[in-house]
């Protein structure tokens, strides 16, 4: 089985390559050149394809038809974190519109499309959000990733959420927790989360392509319910970082989202929250020493 997954440089994209690659022929596209990411030796060159921008959609034609892929992974978006998230003409062309137009693609093609949504399409307000809620999202980063979302057959979207390490940038979670080594920071108590490590949702998505391929329409995938606070608690202690963490419970919001549905119709089950962070700090993917790469 042939796999393309896209925006292979992005937290959750080279994990689904590490996961994929020696399981399927897999593929991955990225936005620069293959030579920008040469010295990490993470990506394979002949199945990386190079320069593809998703605002040019003619450069994903030429990926596709070359790759022709069997299963398109669409690790592809603009993430809540940066600038461009506030610019509705680069949001609404990235989150919105593009996922659509691959879904096109994908089906003239026979191929089946996994996109990767968010639990940022709902506003927080109340907690263990089922498929079947409405989207109340009020940012544009929110409302952008509802409109992308596919749901016709053959295609899956996955409502979900992540942490975990990155290549370069410093966006998330775990890199600016990672960042403020000897430092002090907020644990928000009342920040709901109910995501996956980048690791343990690669694994997860690997499972459904190998397993349960037929699965199509619109599921969430979720981990057990953690406060914020809670989470750097048990990154600090796994990774064993000197962190002060001061407990906040000023901020009320809650994302979780009800995926039993999904866990009832596969045959496996999500791992637990300290599993997921001793596997996250156990990975010998060398970040550490990419980021001085990249530095230099």
């Amino acid at each position: 089985m042939r796999i393309l997954v896209l925006g292979g440089s992005g937290m959750l994209g080279h994990k689904l390559w590490q996961a994929c690659q020696n399981r399927f022929d897999t593929w991955v596209t990225i936005r620069s050149t293959y030579n920008n990411y040469a010295r990490y030796n993470l990506f394979d060159a002949e199945r990386t394809w190079g320069g593809v921008d998703v605002l040019n959609f003619d450069t994903m034609v030429r990926a596709f038809a070359t790759v022709q892929p069997d299963v398109v992974i669409n690790c592809v978006g603009i993430i809540k974190q940066l600038p461009s998230a506030k610019d509705p003409l680069v949001s609404l062309s990235i989150n919105s519109l593009f996922p659509h137009r691959l879904a096109n693609l994908c089906t003239a093609a026979g191929a089946k499309l996994i996109h990767i949504s968010t639990d940022c399409v709902f506003s927080g307000r109340k907690g263990m959000y089922t498929e079947d809620d409405v989207s109340d999202a009020e940012d544009l980063y929110g409302r952008s990733k509802y409109l992308g979302e596919i749901s016709q057959v053959p295609h899956l979207t996955l409502r979900t959420s992540i942490i975990g390490r990155e290549l370069q940038m410093q966006s998330g979670l775990v890199e600016w927790f990672l960042s403020n080594r000897g430092g002090e920071v907020r644990g928000y108590t009342n920040a709901i989360y109910s995501g996956f490590t980048t690791l343990a949702l690669a694994e997860i998505i690997t499972q459904v392509i190998e397993r349960h391929l037929d699965l199509t329409g619109l599921y969430h995938v979720s981990s057990a319910p953690i406060s914020k606070n809670d989470l750097l608690c048990l990154i600090r202690d796994i990774f064993d970082l000197s962190i002060d963490i001061d407990p906040d419970p000023t901020v009320h919001i809650d994302r979780s989202l009800d995926s039993s549905r999904f866990w009832s119709i596969v045959d496996f089950s999500p791992p637990s929250w300290p599993k997921m962070i001793q596997d996250m700090a156990a990975d010998t993917t060398p970040y550490d020493n990419w980021r001085n790469i990249h530095a230099s």
